[in-house]
């Protein structure tokens, strides 16, 4: 050693190979460059593969000298240390034109054909917001992406667990050809968690398609899956219960107003569902669908809800009354919900009352997100109930929304309510309550 490193360096050449490890853990690229040139054994640290397991590659839409060397360099890195690769994410940043598409398509190709040769590590693979049904992808460039995806997917179907497509937005065909790679070798999948959340293009029915059953029927130990209310059909829960109950935990299911959702669904297969998964847990994600004859459609009491986010993104509509569903259709769930999320526009109407009640009694409820139009005093019910142990939450994050830009009032009367409760919400609660002018 004392002939690799200057004599003042002694101390840090005989670092323990895992604190060296460690330390390199923490650099970037360059920085481990230039570490690596100080001796042997810091050079043979830079080859050590617990450092190369996971890797981020962001392709940028709108190029600049710093962004093009970052990508360069991590193309090259992941090209030189890829046989260690276990987690790999590529992301895309503003994809902006026909050209940026094209060269995408180019520099996957290589990467993925690449890491196909050489890497039998791979567990984890994730390219979001592909948005493949945006103009800036030609057929013939989005053709080929896909086919080289495939042939990847293929390739390291036996050892993937985990595969994040979220937003790729392709055809029914285009999907089911990428998620059948996983299982051409043996015609099984053993892929444990699967996102599609906006996989498919919009206004895909996809519940009606036997191909896409067929597919779904070739995976074998689902743990996680995510993905749209377009997918769900009585079929398809039939094939979970046939497939996957050993193992299923966790569906995570979105509902956009924008896909279709006026399906009818079976309470008895979410019940036969339900009943083999005794582990499964479901949860909801509803953008823009508020109204309560489509919500009560979908969320049937059969269903073993843990979660439900109902989110407006700031639409306002009359019909659009919460109240039948505060009441009606959400304390259904009252000995299973364990998390409820609502961002409502409700300046029409006046939830506080039902609000606090479906809380009072959602005996599992521990986390509470609110953005609306609500009353101070609401806030000042809640956490007496809390104090009272009448519910037991542990999370509270509140915004609530004024119809003024001036709300110097409401927020002195919230800091009164903090100071009332002090001891409770710094010993207990996780605690965030704002007002909020929409105007």
């Amino acid at each position: 050693m004392e002939d690799d490193c200057e004599p003042e360096q002694s101390s840090w050449a005989h670092l323990p190979d895992v604190c060296l490890r460690h330390i390199f853990h923490w650099l970037d690229d360059r920085d481990r460059s230039q570490a690596a040139l100080v001796c042997k054994k810091w050079s043979w640290a830079m080859y050590s593969g617990s450092l190369w397991r996971r890797r981020t590659i962001i392709f940028y839409g709108r190029q600049s000298r710093p962004r093009t060397l970052e990508f360069q360099s991590a193309l090259w890195y992941v090209k030189k240390f890829g046989k260690y690769l276990e987690h790999l994410e590529i992301k895309l940043s503003n994809p902006s034109n026909t050209a940026f598409t094209q060269k995408f398509q180019v520099t996957t190709r290589s990467l993925l054909s690449h890491l196909g040769k050489c890497n039998s590590r791979l567990v984890s693979l994730t390219i979001k917001y592909l948005e493949l049904d945006r103009l800036i992808w030609k057929n013939t460039v989005r053709a080929r992406f896909i086919k080289n995806l495939a042939t990847f997917l293929k390739r390291m179907s036996k050892q993937l667990d985990y595969l994040n497509l979220k937003g790729a937005r392709v055809t029914l065909g285009e999907g089911c050809e990428l998620l059948n790679s996983l299982s051409c070798l043996t015609n099984k999948s053993f892929v444990s968690e699967i996102n599609l959340e906006d996989f498919f293009s919009l206004h895909l029915p996809v519940y009606n398609s036997t191909l896409f059953h067929q597919t779904m029927s070739k995976f074998h130990s689902l743990v996680i899956l995510t993905f749209n209310y377009n997918c769900i059909s009585d079929e398809l829960l039939d094939i979970l219960q046939e497939h996957n109950a050993h193992s299923l935990c966790t569906l995570n299911i979105k509902c956009h107003i924008r896909d279709p959702h006026e399906q009818v669904v079976l309470g008895m297969s979410w019940a036969n569902l339900a009943k083999r998964a005794p582990k499964l847990n479901v949860n909801f994600f509803f953008e823009r669908v508020m109204k309560h004859d489509h919500l009560a459609r979908i969320l049937l009491v059969e269903i073993p809800v843990r979660s439900i986010s109902l989110r407006s993104c700031y639409f306002s509509n009359p019909d659009w009354t919460m109240k039948p569903t505060l009441t009606n259709l959400l304390p259904a769930y009252w000995h299973v919900l364990q998390k409820l999320t609502l961002e409502l526009n409700n300046g029409h109407e006046v939830l506080d009352d039902e609000l606090l009640q479906l809380i009072l009694i959602s005996k599992r409820l521990l986390f509470l997100k609110v953005w609306a139009f609500l009353s101070v005093t609401f806030i000042e019910r809640l956490l007496q109930n809390r104090a009272e142990r009448k519910c037991i939450m542990t999370t509270i994050k509140v915004r609530i929304y004024t119809a003024r830009p001036e709300s110097s009032e409401k927020d002195q009367l919230l800091s009164n309510i903090y100071r009332k409760f002090k001891y409770l919400i710094d010993s207990e609660l996780n605690y965030f309550v704002i007002t909020y002018p929409l105007v």
